[in-house]
């Protein structure tokens, strides 16, 4: 059985394993979203990089202003945007993810590639160590849903730093599921360098959703 929100939002609540989880329709992304995530990225890049004069600066600010105000109209409800569920865009589309592109997405693991860009700076050309939380943890998550698990909630993550993380240079991170247990999924990660170097693993403890658990 199912239920739909104000707003069309599919609200599964049979037993398909999916606790109260909204099932969300996909959105295409149209021939420019591509092009205006990745404009939005190099803002995002500049916005950290670049230190403007004042008079420049606040011209620039108004036209950001009025960049918003002019998106403002078309917002919509999660699940709405083709934001986050365009595996064939880096980062699946979506600014909070890492801009890294998904090559193998299968039963016995998911396997994506990228770079950490000007944005995700920490300090003296390493990565930020709080980004590579969030890269492990959207992997884990790929690989749940990949090795035909149900829809589960992270229980912990846990990351080694074995060695600084470069900005601008092609990585590679690859995720398993080492063993199911009932409701508990644990997963597994390795991030290297194309030379194999190895830079960080992880693990994780993925937990299936109860019946209308959100």
């Amino acid at each position: 059985m199912s239920e739909q929100t104000a707003d069309g939002t599919e609200i599964v609540t049979d037993g398909e394993n999916r606790g109260g989880f909204p099932r969300f329709r996909h959105t295409p992304a149209g021939p420019d979203f591509g092009r205006f995530v990745e404009a939005m990225r190099r803002l995002q890049d500049l916005a950290v990089s670049t230190n403007v004069p004042d008079d420049v600066l606040a011209d620039i600010a108004t036209q950001a202003e009025e960049l918003a105000d002019r998106l403002t109209p078309y917002e919509v409800p999660e699940g709405k945007s083709p934001a986050g569920s365009n595996i064939q865009l880096p980062g699946r589309g979506s600014l909070l993810m890492l801009p890294w592109m998904v090559e193998k997405f299968d039963t016995e693991g998911v396997r994506s590639t990228g770079v950490f860009r000007r944005y995700h700076l920490g300090g003296n050309g390493a990565a930020h160590g709080g980004v590579l939380p969030l890269l492990f943890d959207d992997i884990f998550g790929m690989t749940v849903h990949a090795g035909g698990r149900p829809i589960s909630r992270t229980g912990y993550l846990h990351i080694n730093y074995r060695a600084i993380t470069p900005l601008n240079t092609q990585l590679v991170i690859e995720g398993k599921v080492d063993r199911v247990e009932g409701r508990k999924t644990f997963v597994s990660a390795r991030l290297t360098d194309l030379d194999g170097k190895l830079l960080a693993d992880g693990e994780a403890l993925m937990i299936e959703l109860l019946p209308g658990q959100p």
